[in-house]
């Protein structure tokens, strides 16, 4: 009997210790989304709900016209209007990601979010981003240590895109100040795309997963103790590694947003070939939550196909350069690419699904 005791009293202690690190990454990730997301976002939705008015301008205006020619000035004025309009999301985003790093037991994170097939963690991870409300970039911190803790890439790939796509606070300003086909387009192509389009991209990562789970047989046992250590590290590191690349890709975005985002009321004129332009090109560009709206809207009062404005609903928020950056030391440049294509595959449809409307 006493050995028995002795025996269970590391683990009661381990059980105890993913207790208090758990509820401690609770505690940092409410905090820092009730701060940067939830709070400010039931202000601004409570206030369009009045004046069913988009408070916000096209931020790529910062960057200069289209098709103009690439400027520094544009490309400053553009990093910093961008800056001040994400920086407090980047905040929740490091130490959320920091927390899950350091303050939740592996094997517990494991038993959430991973599943024994693509779809089912495809379906975990999609669940999971619908509180964040954050867009593309800021989810992508949050996705690499997901993935650098062993979650499978579906779940990993649900959890980045469903944030920006199936964001609720987004679906819901949309159908307050546009029409109801943009809202039905873009629920109808997120949920293919976050739920459908990721189980096909992780098939591509399998010997990677395989790998990645023979390094998860031995996880070592949780200690609180290391957990403020390990927190500071992990977040020091994720500044090191993220935010120098997320600065130099935001900037030369807009030094040639000109190039990259060609689209005004010329676009009209375009036809089909307008709708898979906007497809592929909204994958690069890089915007805040909500960003999308107010683009769409110009366009829309240019005259501009629906189906232009479908497909950019989905591609502008889905993914862009930055975020794509960020992710694909753990994705691997072969997901991460695929990814891509899969979110301008499925803008494509969303073009065409909005043309149908």
């Amino acid at each position: 009997m006493e050995s028995h005791a002795v025996a269970a009293a590391p683990s009661r202690r381990a059980l105890w210790a993913g207790v208090a690190g758990t509820l401690a990454f609770a505690a940092v990730f409410a905090a820092g989304l009730d701060w940067a997301k939830w709070s400010p976002y039931l202000r601004k939705l409570e206030s369009i709900r009045h004046t069913r008015v988009w408070p916000g301008s096209d931020l790529l205006a910062k960057a200069g016209p289209a098709h103009g020619a690439p400027s520094l000035h544009g490309a400053w004025q553009f990093t910093t209007a961008y800056a001040g309009s994400v920086w407090m999301a980047v905040v929740a985003a490091l130490a959320i990601s920091a927390a899950i790093e350091a303050l939740v037991p592996r094997r517990w994170l494991l038993r959430v979010v991973a599943r024994r097939t693509n779809a089912g963690g495809s379906l975990a991870g999609g669940l999971l981003a619908l509180p964040s409300l954050m867009c593309t970039c800021c989810t992508a911190p949050v996705a690499a240590t997901l993935r650098r803790s062993g979650v499978p890439t579906s779940a990993t790939l649900a959890y980045w895109l469903g944030n920006p796509v199936l964001n609720p606070a987004v679906l819901a300003f949309l159908a307050l100040v546009g029409p109801w086909q943009w809202v039905a387009t873009r629920l109808l192509a997120g949920v293919v795309l976050v739920f459908g389009v990721t189980v096909v991209v992780a098939r591509l990562a399998a010997p990677q997963e395989r790998l990645r789970e023979v390094e998860l047989d031995d996880v070592p046992e949780y200690r609180l103790a290391d957990a403020p250590r390990r927190y500071v590290l992990a977040l020091a590191r994720l500044c090191a590694t993220l935010l120098p690349e997320y600065a130099v890709v935001v900037f030369l975005l807009g030094l040639f947003r000109g190039w990259l985002f060609p689209f005004d009321g010329s676009a009209a004129r375009w036809g089909i070939l307008a709708i898979v332009a906007a497809a592929a090109l909204g994958t690069l560009v890089v915007l805040p939550t909500g960003g999308e709206i107010p683009i769409v809207q110009g366009l829309a009062a240019a005259g501009v196909a629906a189906g232009v404005q479908g497909a950019l609903l989905i591609a502008l928020p889905a993914i862009s350069l930055v975020s794509m950056a960020m992710v694909v030391r753990e994705l691997s440049l072969r997901v991460t690419i695929a990814a891509a294509i899969g979110v301008a595959a499925t803008s494509v449809a969303a073009g065409v699904l909005m043309s149908v409307f």
